[in-house]
């Protein structure tokens, strides 16, 4: 008798299982109801709020251990999940503005991407995570170049797609190596091999965990790693940018993470280093490039890169305190980033202004509520105090602080600082 597929053994997994039956349920609602276009979203919206509350109640091991469902894995997963629920909510209109037909195909490949994330959160085994990122890519990769009649949208998912698989090659080299020198690609396994082979004096493991790490940068957007996210951003339909701004990244942080503080615990101070590097880049990069934006799209692209340089901050320590205060960040960023790009939709569906940021000039007098709404969002981005963005980069900078990483949190501060002006402009 087949026991490998028994109930306890994929119980783990029931969220994501879930939610793929969502995914093809969608696409299913949209041939039978074609005429009745609310009926797609109301699916996919219901079966996205459900599985948030799935993934409360699923816990323990799957797969001899390649799967794990525990609170680091549910934290971010119900990031990407409610990441998906307001990008749904932000479609609903904006689909009929931009005239998108393929609406099935639109919110399934969302869905589909949102398991693909869930699995990033949850894999102990370096293979399962590759799935999982295969997974989210080849749907983002989709949705950005949904628009086809758009030059702009061909051209970012043409740039993603490529540089994309790039990062996916290189990933897959470094696991080659992994493979190579520990034979095996369990974290946990990996780990074990680390500390009794001492493996940070092998060239070949320290080639394959600098190629994973690169390849896991290249999904949280950092610098030197980000050149995709301008164009994907700005090519992509408003709600897609949104969660892209968001999803993508909470999945490759907590991918990130977990390989980082499982697998690798002992070269520490190995990737610490190129971690702090490219904190200090990421946050140079999307800060100081964001100031000669003149379209707010791409200025929140580099905002989003430069958030991810704050975010690393916290995994610098290789502390829980740390990690706690990155997951926090993540969490907080949801809402203010995408709060913004909210308001973006709102005032294009009432066909008030574009892309461009001069569009938004005199927007406190004509609309004094969306206004004050941009501008809470602006002041969170920024971290001015009192809002939540302020909350949240004050517990990075002091779990930074506690671990002795003084200088990259004073030019973190100089960096939030100049983002000040950028932000405000708005």
């Amino acid at each position: 008798m087949v026991t490998g597929f028994s109930l306890p053994i994929v119980a783990p997994l029931g969220p994501e299982i879930f939610l793929a039956i969502i995914g093809c349920a969608v696409i299913l609602a949209d041939i039978i109801w074609k005429e009745q276009r609310y009926v797609v979203p109301i699916v996919a919206l219901a079966g996205s709020v459900a599985t948030v509350l799935m993934v409360a109640k699923a816990h323990g091991l799957s797969f001899n251990g390649m799967y794990t469902a525990d609170g680091f894995g549910a934290f971010f997963k119900v990031v990407c999940l409610l990441g998906l629920i307001l990008a749904i909510l932000m479609s609903l209109r904006h689909l009929e503005i931009m005239n998108v037909r393929k609406v099935g195909e639109f919110f399934s490949l969302m869905i589909f991407s949102c398991v693909g994330m869930m699995i990033m959160a949850s894999a102990t085994d370096l293979m399962v995570l590759y799935l999982g990122l295969e997974l989210m890519a080849l749907s983002v990769y989709c949705l950005v170049g949904l628009l086809k009649t758009d030059p702009r949208a061909s051209e970012a998912a043409t740039k993603y797609l490529l540089l994309g698989a790039f990062a996916s090659c290189l990933l897959l080299f470094g696991l080659s190596y992994l493979y190579g020198t520990t034979g095996t690609t369990d974290m946990r396994a990996i780990a074990d091999a680390m500390a009794k082979k001492g493996l940070t004096n092998n060239s070949a493991f320290m080639m394959g965990l600098g190629l994973v790490v690169i390849a896991f940068c290249f999904k949280v957007a950092a610098a030197p790693f980000h050149m995709w996210t301008p164009d994907a951003y700005e090519g992509a339909m408003t709600p897609v940018t949104a969660f892209m701004s968001v999803g993508p990244k909470a999945a490759g942080f907590a991918a990130l993470g977990r390989v980082l503080m499982q697998a690798f615990p002992s070269a520490h101070s190995e990737w610490m280093t190129a971690l702090i590097i490219m904190a200090f880049l990421t946050m140079a990069i999307g800060n100081i490039t964001a100031l000669c934006q003149t379209s707010i799209k791409r200025m929140l692209a580099y905002s989003s890169i430069a958030h991810a340089g704050y975010a690393l901050i916290g995994f610098l320590p290789g502390t829980p305190e740390g990690v706690s205060a990155t997951m926090n960040y993540l969490f907080i960023y949801l809402f203010m980033n995408m709060g913004a790009f909210a308001v973006i939709i709102l005032l294009q569906y009432k066909g008030l202004v574009g892309e461009a940021l001069d569009d938004y000039k005199g927007l406190a007098k004509s609309h004094p509520l969306a206004a004050g709404l941009m501008l809470v969002f602006m002041f969170s981005l920024t971290g001015i105090p009192p809002t939540a963005g302020f909350i949240g980069k004050f517990n990075l900078f002091l779990a930074a602080l506690h671990a002795g990483y003084t200088w990259i949190v004073i030019f973190a501060v100089l960096f939030s600082a100049i983002s000040a002006y950028f932000y405000l402009r708005v």
